[in-house]
């Protein structure tokens, strides 16, 4: 089932499969997320947990079990219900049921709320530990956003814009061991701000970024400055990514808590970079703002 929510400068559809945005566009009609096509990607924006990424091959170890966890956890599959619903905002939300238990041991219940407020779309995800244990998992945010995004620019017409002058490398991702390697890394800023993009940038796929000081990047047309910026409230690192060497029209912003297996981890989840505990019964809340420039 599809969501619409407006406001007098912007409208977001949201699919209750995976509480997924699937359209926000301005006024004027244009659309900056990616439209699903499967010939690259047939997702547009992803919830992704309890897991980011992959476990060292698919399995990892809670509370002294192996658990078969895939890549970036089962709620992109999942129906969310609606809870609450204005002309301008919608809360979604899933709870654990005997399926998700047969991969992940916790209780949970989980939303993702969106509203528009003057034409900005603010998103919420919040986690609840159900359980009268501690509760360990990862969360993070997968929006895609078409690029270019007008018929009168290319691909590498655009550049990523950091919100603080950066110095900062991304771990390489093996492609054939499915791991990110501490022990690779390349330089891509030194006291910047602007990243530009190009195909060759994604050759070993996801631009993982662990250590920055910005919690808000743009992607933006290099001369017009026109395009969307995400800010990231909560989330401890970023990264990019779109197929390679596909000549794909998007780019997503992931901020992510986690991420797929480090080769120096073990396969004991409590270990997993950034992951989030909760006591019993908390609840705790990450941001995402995406704003139209």
């Amino acid at each position: 089932m599809y969501i619409t929510i407006h406001d007098l400068k912007t409208t977001a559809v949201i699919d209750t499969i995976g509480a997924q945005l699937i359209s926000l566009k301005d006024q004027a009609g244009t659309e900056y997320i990616w439209q699903r096509n499967p010939a690259y990607w047939g997702k547009s924006s992803p919830l992704l947990f309890p897991i980011v990424g992959n476990c060292r091959n698919d399995e990892t170890i809670i509370e002294g079990s192996k658990w078969n966890l895939t890549k970036h956890g089962f709620c992109r599959e999942m129906d969310f219900a609606v809870t609450e619903q204005t002309d301008t905002s919608a809360v979604f939300e899933i709870r654990d049921t005997e399926d998700t238990k047969k991969v992940y041991p916790y209780s949970f219940h989980l939303s993702l709320s969106y509203e528009l407020k003057d034409g900005v779309l603010y998103m919420e995800y919040k986690v609840t530990n159900d359980n009268d244990r501690i509760m360990h998992y990862c969360i993070g945010a997968h929006p895609g956003f078409n690029c270019p995004m007008n018929d009168d620019s290319a691909f590498e017409d655009y550049q990523l814009v950091f919100e603080k002058e950066e110095t900062i490398s991304n771990m390489v991702y093996d492609c054939q061991k499915l791991h990110f390697d501490p022990s690779q890394r390349i330089k891509r800023l030194e006291n910047s701000r602007i990243l530009p993009i190009t195909r060759e940038l994604f050759k070993d796929d996801a631009v993982y970024f662990d250590d920055l000081k910005s919690r808000s990047v743009s992607l933006v047309h290099k001369e017009t400055q026109k395009g969307v910026e995400v800010e990231f409230p909560g989330f401890e690192t970023v990264a990019f990514w779109t197929p390679y060497p596909d000549d794909a029209p998007f780019v997503c912003v992931e901020p992510w808590n986690g991420s797929a297996v480090y080769a120096t981890e073990d396969d004991e989840f409590i270990h997993k970079n950034h992951v989030q505990s909760l006591e019993a019964g908390e609840s705790k809340t990450y941001g995402l703002v995406i704003r139209i420039l």
